[in-house]
């Protein structure tokens, strides 16, 4: 085409390094890193079936891994992140009905599902430490 401009000549994409960073910009990233993060966990969650399933020695291999510090570390992090990536996605139905787009309601939406994912593995936590 006559006139076009070359592919050299084209403005680049504005990159994470142009981009003032904002809470919604980290809420999209956290909930790609939180999804992939579940496909993790649901591999780890048949290994854990599976040696249930085994009978009592092949769970007794993974029975000290759950409950040593860094299996209790990697359950906080897969509650989390299955809170998060629930409380993310309820405020994408949100805005698919045209609501909470807002730049301010989607700020506070995505502080509040940041927040949920920290408190509902301790609220977790404590409802089966505690009972209700």
């Amino acid at each position: 085409m006559a006139g076009a401009p070359r592919p050299e000549d084209r403005p680049l994409s504005p990159h994470l390094s142009i981009w003032r960073w904002h809470v919604t910009m980290a809420s999209s990233i956290l909930h790609r890193f939180t999804g992939m993060g579940l496909y993790v966990a649901a591999i780890l969650l048949s290994v854990w079936l599976m040696a249930a399933a085994a009978g009592p020695e092949a769970y007794a291999q993974i029975e000290p891994h759950l409950a040593a510090w860094y299996g209790q570390a990697v359950m906080y992090l897969i509650v989390a992140a299955l809170a998060y990536h629930l409380a993310n996605g309820i405020r994408h139905l949100v805005f698919d009905t045209g609501n909470g787009l807002v730049p301010t309601d989607a700020d506070t939406s995505a502080w509040f599902a940041i927040l949920f994912a920290v408190a509902a593995p301790l609220g977790l936590w404590a409802l089966l430490s505690f009972g209700a």
